[in-house]
């Protein structure tokens, strides 16, 4: 399997956002789950990524041209692709996946997530998506989308397509594959 996760460039100041990256990454690991993930060698990306290639894991970065200075392009990876922009990180990132897990992040974060969810709701993959609340993170996302079902500007099914819990063992239970 093959699980991409949007998050940030940017390091948490929230320790429980690096303890949970280090058990995913284990995770990972002991599932033979391949990381597709931004490419980037900072912050929370950056930590995911180390912590899975310093265990022997499976990672591929993608990163636009654009974002190799800055988010520091991560040197140990076996497979990064360097591509042309956003939109082609994005399309990449969702080609090579099986499904999507959204970590703590920002404003990039949020429209990777925003996007993959439209294109689910269009009907363009059936590809779960599972956002992780660490600390309630995305508390205030949640009761915003909750609202939006409320005022009738978003669809109760189509809410139903961000899957969302605190902890891993609750959305693995959602996303795994069925055997």
């Amino acid at each position: 399997m093959k699980i991409a996760i949007f998050c940030g460039s940017s390091s948490s100041i929230d320790p429980a956002v690096n303890q949970e990256a280090q058990k995913l990454m284990r995770f990972f690991y002991d599932h033979q789950i391949e990381l597709i993930y931004g490419g980037a060698g900072i912050g929370i990306m950056g930590e995911l990524a180390t912590n899975l290639v310093n265990l022997g894991g499976e990672v591929t970065g993608v990163i636009p041209q654009q974002l190799t200075h800055k988010e520091i392009i991560h040197a140990g990876l076996k497979k990064n692709y360097i591509v042309k922009d956003m939109h082609e990180r994005k399309k990449m990132m969702y080609d090579l996946s099986d499904a999507f897990l959204v970590f703590p992040g920002g404003m990039g974060t949020m429209d990777e997530m925003f996007e993959i969810l439209t294109w689910r709701q269009i009907g363009l993959h059936q590809k779960p998506i599972a956002l992780f609340n660490i600390n309630g993170y995305y508390d205030h996302l949640l009761r915003f989308l909750d609202h939006a079902v409320t005022m009738g500007l978003v669809k109760p099914h189509d809410r139903e397509l961000l899957i969302d819990a605190n902890n891993w063992d609750d959305l693995w239970k959602k996303i795994r594959p069925s055997t």
